[in-house]
């Protein structure tokens, strides 16, 4: 047996910690394909399938850190173990915020059952499509090590952004115009701008993807700014 602390089997607790994530990130990449259903069929059960996955996702976000506080404190890891270390506990941490917006979809999928239909929202249907497919990419990057790949998923925010802030004006206009319709328009308006969070933790997750492997800090626009800075001092 390999005794404890050895390089060996401190890369078998890595690979087993990776795991984990991905268990877990695979959860939650369910959960929002299911809320984004349930609200496209108006399924309160599909609602209820999500609301009710929340509980293993947490668990393992709290298994995630234990172990990575303990790999810190029993192995000191260096340079890209460390890294690892740290992005592992990020993207976990940004992976259960991602299922809680998922669960808020599915409530307000639940309460809108008892309200007048609204009709379809083919806005919020588009940033569902763009947000799951960003969490896909996303995650298909972290396990790939693919930067270009997270780079591409960046690029996509704006378009949920600015679904989102179509969807905020129309919304604006349909309560003010029917007082009857302000409770299905909150409703709609909860749905989008969690689907625009689950967007953004995307993002996040693959700005982190990035950092993992180059080495490169891109959030809030660094990286352009760190071109800008370099072409001025030339």
């Amino acid at each position: 047996m390999t005794p404890q602390g050895t390089p060996r089997h401190f890369h078998q607790e890595l690979a087993t910690l990776k795991a984990t994530l991905l268990e877990m990130s695979g959860l939650a990449e369910e959960m929002v394909r299911l809320s984004v259903q349930a609200f496209v069929e108006q399924d309160p059960g599909a609602a209820q399938a999500v609301v009710d996955q929340d509980k293993r996702v947490d668990a393992l976000e709290v298994h995630i850190d234990r172990v990575v506080h303990e790999l810190l404190a029993l192995q000191q890891p260096m340079a890209s173990d460390l890294r690892l270390l740290t992005m592992t506990m990020q993207i976990s941490n940004d992976v259960e915020r991602i299922g809680d917006h998922a669960v808020n979809v599915a409530r307000a999928v639940q309460r809108m059952a008892g309200m007048p239909p609204f009709g379809r929202s083919p806005e919020i249907m588009e940033m569902g499509e763009l947000a799951g497919r960003m969490l896909s990419d996303a995650l298909e990057a972290f396990v790939r090590g693919d930067p270009e790949m997270a780079r591409d998923v960046c690029r996509r925010d704006d378009q949920v952004d600015h679904l989102y802030n179509s969807m905020f004006r129309i919304l604006l206009t349909h309560m003010m115009e029917d007082p009857r319709r302000i409770g299905p328009s909150m409703s709609l308006l909860l749905i989008s701008k969690n689907l625009e969070r689950i967007a953004d933790l995307a993002t996040n997750i693959s700005e982190d993807v990035v950092f993992l492997v180059e080495g490169v800090n891109i959030k809030h626009g660094q990286e352009l700014k760190d071109r800008e800075d370099h072409h001025a001092r030339r």
